[in-house]
């Protein structure tokens, strides 16, 4: 009888592994456990990420959930930009100037033949000094005298032209030459902008200057940016201040949908489970059961002594919030400073929001990421413990094949020791 090697492989096979069999079950269970949660944890921490981009997008810099408008009467003369604190109103002016820079030309010089000196805002350049008018105007924007200089090509000549860095009357600046041909040529002359609100083109009213053409909180919440100027036919332009409820409400609804949507997400992976659905898997999970109830608890809290159901804005059965136009409308419209209050400002809504949910999403010690790191070292062990196992199942394999092939090479013997009495 010859050795059998694939069945005493097989059978060392099948006694190996079911020596390890039950505790290859558990740390197959464990390590799907885990990376389930995990994934899930994954899944949250994005859309808490993305919940809180959302709210820090409404409160970025001087953003506000209040949204004022500007109309004007015509186009072209001006355009507006409308803070929370602009109160409602029309108001009349007239576009008398627009802010202008200095620009000068400095003309019949040449490169290789520089001479004579420049003095701008006190400084002395002496020409020859300089190879090309490059040089020159190279030197003159270093020297950070509010100037800047370039070269103008035409016809066959080239001008060296100062602009002032700035527009308006007090950043004029002051040049001449000595000790040369060359001449200096006033191409713009420094201006303020002006604007006149009531009386008539040039007389009466209220007259308002500024170094460039924006005329910043000319109105309290209101900047003007002006672009043309009226002439003697031209009418007054009229300027009407009030709310745009229209983009304000867009504002809050952005704000329920980003909210609605971290609870789907919170829904879908903490659901019970039915027959007919599947359980999340994060179901009975008491920390981000926590985080939820945390944020609907911020969501039912007064700021600036208001609260969101004051404004129409209130949750439905299922946790998600839902928003009453007309009563939204007539709130803000009763109450504008009330309802920028409970959103903006440190410690308000929305920068609330902002602080408990980095609590939870932080990539350095947020709740999350621990959980996350402490699921991470688990799956590590389960790896140790598989390679172990892997040595267990090595060990018992390697007996195994030893005892099968030893107790067949004994039947063998005994065969062959069989067949001498046959």
């Amino acid at each position: 009888m010859a050795i059998d090697s694939d069945y005493v492989k097989q059978m060392s096979t099948q006694l190996a592994t079911y020596e390890v069999q039950s505790s290859l079950d558990r740390l197959n269970r464990n390590e799907s456990n885990y990376k389930t949660q995990r994934d899930a944890l994954s899944k949250l921490r994005t859309s808490l990420t993305t919940f809180k981009s959302a709210m820090s997008g409404l409160k970025t810099g001087n953003a506000t959930m209040l949204v004022n408008s500007a109309t004007f009467s015509q186009d072209g003369y001006a355009s507006a930009t409308v803070g929370t604190q602009a109160q409602a109103g029309s108001y009349q002016f007239y576009v008398e100037k627009l802010a202008s820079k200095q620009q000068v030309a400095v003309q019949g010089l040449s490169d290789g033949s520089l001479s004579g000196t420049l003095t701008l805002e006190g400084q002395d350049f002496t020409l020859s000094d300089y190879a090309t008018l490059d040089d020159a105007a190279k030197a003159i924007n270093a020297a950070d005298l509010g100037v800047q200089a370039t070269l103008v090509r035409s016809n066959g000549e080239v001008s060296l032209v100062m602009t002032s860095a700035e527009s308006g009357v007090a950043n004029a600046f002051a040049v001449s030459l000595a000790g040369t041909t060359a001449t200096t040529t006033t191409l713009s002359t420094a201006a303020d902008a002006q604007i006149r609100m009531g009386g008539s083109l040039g007389s009466g009213g209220i007259v308002l200057t500024s170094s460039s053409n924006t005329f910043d909180n000319v109105i309290d919440g209101v900047s003007l940016s002006v672009n043309k100027v009226h002439t003697a036919s031209d009418s007054a332009l009229t300027l009407s201040v009030g709310q745009d409820q229209s983009a304000t409400k867009g504002k809050a609804q952005s704000f329920i949908d980003a909210f609605n949507a971290l609870m789907t997400s919170f829904d879908s992976l903490t659901a019970s489970g039915s027959d007919s659905s599947a359980r999340g898997a994060l179901a009975g999970d008491s920390s981000v059961r926590a985080i939820e109830g945390r944020l609907n608890t911020l969501l039912r809290n007064d700021f600036g002594g208001k609260s969101l159901i004051e404004f129409g804005i209130s949750a439905d059965r299922s946790g998600k919030l839902t928003i009453d136009a007309k009563r939204f409308e007539a709130a803000v419209a009763a109450d504008p400073e009330g309802f920028e209050a409970l959103f903006t400002g440190k410690d308000k809504l929305l920068d609330s929001i902002d602080k408990t949910v980095a609590s939870y999403t932080s990539s350095t010690n947020g709740m999350l990421k621990n959980r996350m790191d402490t699921l991470d070292m688990s799956l590590r062990r389960i790896d140790e413990q598989f390679e172990n196992l892997q040595q267990q199942y090595d060990t018992h394999y390697s007996r195994y094949l030893k005892q099968f092939t030893s107790m067949m090479q004994t039947m063998q013997s005994m065969e062959q020791t069989y067949g001498l009495f046959g």
